[in-house]
């Protein structure tokens, strides 16, 4: 029976990008899962932070010509509500970035990963599914489809919001919907998006535009469930024209590519983020709307605490309480980054007056207060990078009272 130190299940970024991270560091490492069977359309924006760690694993050479920089992210309030929000300004310039991140096509950056895994020595990819799990004092046994059973001494779960690692370790989740829809493409355009990234906010949930490289965006468009049915249907030209209109011209003519997709929207956020022999990373532990870049940010989040947590092989057993430990360790991020999301979410679909009002003084504020919208910058691309600095700054300064 074939030993790992770490079975990692699910093949998608996340789970990719661990076992290329785990296996450079010396662990045997097995990735399991199938490939996909369509092509992911979507695009990723990484943030700063996540393109270091690209770096950090020698995969950004070969990922930034896919890319686009995202120098901006402009916010314009496209709701008809009598209390609207003045439009807010973000430059990667206030923050001494050249660029907040980057804008990655899913489909071709998954493949980079592929042809990465298949030089490592110390990673195994096995595309059969795992089906059972049997954990032990010592380490888990998976049952794979084909007949075949692995041990390893951790477990990974990236095998997204219908998690099999997560079930079998025991792990509930706490679930809610949205009354919306994301309709996703790629699409041409007459001007230049001068590397800035445009979110409409409507009353069914933000309209966004995201720079992919030459006068091309990507479009990730939230709307009621009918109404992104009916958007499916239309004729390319009917579509392009739509989404021209949407977006008040500001790319001039507009030509959509290929076929939409589309992903119902809902919530989701693991009760454990570990247990035992199990680590739960990326939708297998949090899932929530495409809104702020926050999803894949969160998940290679995940894999470097993970990394982190685990360290380098020593020889022996990886500990029995790894899973436990790495819960207490996303804990903080992972809820408050969930629940800023779910709010900013909600606000754009209430009625309710003062949550309108607060939304609207809210964004004016952030709009109007440079120090703040820097913060919020900062927080935004750095996580805990706020809360360093004002203990750092509190040390400093009790410092030198004592002296």
């Amino acid at each position: 029976m074939q030993h790992h130190d770490i079975a990692i299940i699910g093949a998608g970024l996340a789970g990719s990008l661990a076992a290329i991270a785990l296996a450079r560091d010396g662990h045997r490492v097995a990735l399991i899962g199938p490939r996909p069977v369509i092509a992911d359309g979507r695009t990723t924006a990484l943030m700063d932070q996540s393109i270091e760690y690209l770096k950090a694993l020698a995969l950004w050479d070969e990922v930034e010509p896919l890319t686009a920089p995202l120098v901006a992210i402009h916010i314009i309030d496209g709701t008809k509500r009598l209390l609207r929000a003045p439009p807010v300004n973000f430059r990667a310039a206030e923050v001494s970035l050249d660029a907040f991140g980057y804008n990655i096509p899913n489909a071709p950056f998954l493949e980079i990963l592929e042809k990465h895994e298949a030089s490592l020595p110390t990673l195994e990819r096995i595309t059969a599914p795992a089906m059972t799990f049997d954990f032990g004092e010592v380490e888990v046994r998976v049952g794979l489809e084909d007949g075949r059973t692995i041990t390893a001494d951790l477990i990974v779960g990236a095998d997204g919001r219908r998690s099999v690692v997560r079930e079998a370790a025991g792990i509930e989740t706490f679930s809610w919907s949205y009354p919306q829809t994301a309709v996703v493409l790629n699409f041409g355009h007459e001007l230049p998006h001068q590397e800035v990234s445009t979110e409409f906010h409507t009353e069914s949930g933000p309209f966004t535009q995201v720079p992919l490289p030459g006068n091309r965006s990507s479009l990730v468009w939230v709307q009621r469930p009918r109404d992104a049915e009916e958007t499916l249907k239309l004729p390319t030209d009917v579509l392009s024209r739509t989404i021209e209109d949407r977006m008040q011209s500001i790319l001039g003519k507009v030509t959509a590519e290929g076929t939409p997709q589309s992903f119902p929207l809902s919530g989701m956020t693991a009760r454990r983020f570990g247990k035992g022999r199990a680590a739960l990373v990326g939708e297998a532990a949090h899932a929530f709307p495409p809104i702020g870049a926050q999803g894949l940010n969160l998940s290679l989040r995940d894999v470097m605490t993970l990394v982190e947590l685990v360290g380098r092989p020593t020889g022996g057993h990886l500990a029995a309480d790894t899973g436990d430990r790495f819960d207490g360790r996303r804990r903080m991020d992972i809820v408050s980054r969930t629940a800023s999301v779910d709010l900013l979410n909600r606000s754009l679909l209430s009625d309710f007056l003062p949550i309108q009002a607060l939304r609207a003084v809210g964004l004016q504020f952030i709009a109007s207060a440079g120090p703040l919208r820097g913060l919020l910058m900062r927080e935004g691309i750095h996580p805990g990078s706020v809360l360093r600095s004002l203990k750092e700054s509190l040390r400093e300064k009790i410092g030198r009272q004592r002296a």
